[in-house]
């Protein structure tokens, strides 16, 4: 069985460069977060690839200038759309050799892929379509680095803060089940490019 992963590259939502060059690294963990904004229907991204695009443009923005990071602190973003979006430059290709750039989203676990989910589920929980594109996401990564679906944690589980919300964080052994039954499934993943409404074999 053949799954698709498709993701917007940082190419095609517009990512200003990143101000200095990102080491490879071999990760341990996937770490979960939330991205804090309004649920659905008053999501930033409305469930558009438009609206995805424009909130990793958004992200990026604010990690670089408010926080003086030299790129988007995370390596993906999974919006309410279901759509898969490239944070850090280099983070896909590193991703497919087994590798993650060095990210900025977790103190102790920046060698790891961070997954910012659109949205707060403190008391929210994710719908099926964004849920779906996480265990995916989840899946692949853990095919291509080698990793247990043990390794997925919450941000919570290094740093003293509430992310990625009560609600996501009780669901991360349905996310590490779900993740183990599509291994278990055979599954073999070919990734994929959203461009524009297309999506093109790469």
């Amino acid at each position: 069985m053949r799954s698709i992963v498709d993701v917007v590259r940082t190419e095609d939502w517009g990512a200003r460069p990143p101000t200095q060059s990102f080491e490879e690294q071999t990760p341990r963990f996937i770490i979960i977060h939330h991205t804090v904004t309004p649920n659905p229907p008053d999501d930033a991204s409305g469930g558009t690839l438009d609206g995805a695009k424009e909130l990793a443009r958004r992200l990026q923005a604010d990690h670089m200038e408010r926080r003086g990071w030299a790129d988007s602190g995370h390596n993906f973003l999974n919006t309410t759309g279901g759509f898969i979006v490239e944070g850090r430059h280099g983070t896909l290709a590193a991703i497919q050799r087994g590798r993650c750039v060095q990210s900025a989203h977790t103190v102790g676990a920046n060698d790891s892929p961070g997954i910012e989910n659109e949205g707060d589920f403190s008391i929210y929980e994710m719908d099926a379509e964004q849920w779906n594109s996480l265990v995916t996401l989840c899946a692949f990564i853990c095919v291509s680095c080698h990793l247990d679906p043990e390794a997925i944690r919450g941000h919570r589980d290094f740093d003293a803060t509430e992310c990625p919300g009560d609600r996501l964080y009780a669901q991360l052994p349905r996310l590490r089940q779900d993740v183990r039954e599509r291994q278990a499934a055979g599954v073999t993943f070919q990734v994929g490019r959203v461009e524009g409404r297309r999506v093109e074999d790469a």
